[in-house]
């Protein structure tokens, strides 16, 4: 049953119309395209004096799905869609176009009329007979506009659901990667504070069997520790919260060759246990910077724990500080590792992506993503180059303090 959401019809203008010429007039909202409409609409009111058809005025703002099924190229336009065959005028002459055809149009009416009243005499003739008369075509024009308007909805529907299966596998693969990654920081942080506190003498308030420069490795090492388990969480929690979630920042004047030298001593355990060895180039006058110290340090850790992960044993990892432009500091980082294949290179800063050759190995594909976001939110830029010796070096800039 055709409903008044598909045709635009006046309260008083029937669904179902037993006239043989049926139209259809196709408008937007343009403000140019009103007077055309207006004078194609009066025309048609002329002939209505002496012919017999109906006309429906269709909104294609409204209605589009009746647009796509008639593939209009432009409005206004003018569509017979009985008798048969469909036929379509469209342009800046629609009036013309139409004086044109309407004899011909009529002639149609006329041979649909008489073969309409020949069936009816057969009908009569057989009683039994299955000869059925005129129904409005404009039924099966609403059922065919359904039918898109049903199949955009079914795609946007299958893309909804494989974008929830992609986040609930994410989920699964950040958990089961979660539990794993957490161990590690959990372990050496708990073996530490326990050692602290079965060496501690709480009546005499110092440490038994302890000297003072390993309980304070101890103490130095559990905070390193709980501070890596803090920046997993909210590096999680930072892409959880999505793309379009703006970052909040506090930005400061930032030494950011001191803070450099902090995360390095904070992944020193990772590096000596591979060997690595850390060249650094970083001039004792690179000016600071206007950042947030928090996020530049969610940026350093990431890229230096990239950094740690595909060097090799013995390799080198490089640090290196420019004083680019006088609005821009540009760090760098480089390793020896595999590199970054060139056609990736855009796209290892896309959430959740991750190479082929890391399918296997740790990483919840977050990281560069949301370096590349805080970097952003600073008005900087981060990419990624090929090292000449192997390997990748990674840069960004942040704007320089300005006072």
């Amino acid at each position: 049953m055709l409903k008044h959401d598909y045709m635009q019809v006046s309260q008083d203008q029937p669904i179902y119309s037993e006239a043989p010429l049926q139209l259809l007039l196709f408008v937007d909202g343009r403000p140019k395209s009103r007077q055309q409409v207006q004078r194609i609409r009066a025309y048609l009111r002329e002939l209505e004096a002496e012919y017999s058809f109906e006309l429906q005025i269709i909104d294609v703002g409204q209605q589009p799905y009746l647009a796509e099924h008639f593939k209009l190229v432009a409005t206004p336009a003018l569509i017979k869609i009985h008798p048969e065959p469909q036929q379509t005028l469209a342009g800046s002459n629609i009036i013309a176009q139409l004086k044109n055809w309407w004899p011909r149009w009529q002639t149609a009416v006329d041979t649909f009329l008489n073969l309409q009243a020949d069936l009816q005499e057969l009908r009569d003739e057989n009683e039994n007979g299955e000869v059925k008369s005129f129904t409005s075509p404009i039924h099966s024009v609403a059922v065919s506009t359904e039918l898109i308007k049903l199949a955009d909805e079914i795609f946007n529907l299958k893309q909804e659901k494989e974008k929830l299966q992609e986040q609930l596998q994410f989920k699964d693969r950040v958990m089961a990667m979660l539990a794993h990654d957490l161990r590690n920081p959990l372990t050496a942080a708990a073996i530490a504070i326990e050692t602290l506190q079965k060496n501690y003498d709480s009546e005499k308030g110092e440490f038994q069997r302890l000297k003072p420069a390993m309980a304070e490795y101890l103490l130095k090492q559990a905070r390193t520790q709980t501070r890596i388990i803090d920046r997993m969480i909210a590096d999680l929690l930072q892409v959880g919260r999505g793309n379009d979630t703006e970052l909040v920042l506090t930005p400061q004047k930032l030494e950011l060759g001191k803070l450099c030298d902090d995360v390095l001593a904070e992944l020193r355990d990772r590096y000596i246990a591979k060997s690595q060895t850390i060249e650094t180039d970083i001039p004792k006058d690179l000016p600071y910077v206007y950042a947030d110290p928090e996020r530049i340090r969610q940026v350093l850790v990431n890229l230096l724990d990239n950094a740690i992960k595909y060097t090799p044993a013995g390799g080198i990892i490089s640090l290196a500080g420019l004083h680019r432009t006088t609005q821009k500091v540009q760090f760098s980082i480089g390793d020896t590792g595999p590199g970054i294949p060139e056609e990736n290179r855009d796209r290892i800063f896309e959430n959740h992506f991750r190479l082929q050759r890391d399918h296997g190995t740790d990483g919840y594909g977050i990281g560069l993503s949301l370096c590349q976001r805080i970097i952003r939110a600073h008005y900087g830029q981060i990419w990624v180059d090929s090292n000449p010796h192997s390997g990748a070096w990674f840069h960004f800039t942040l704007p320089v303090y300005p006072f």
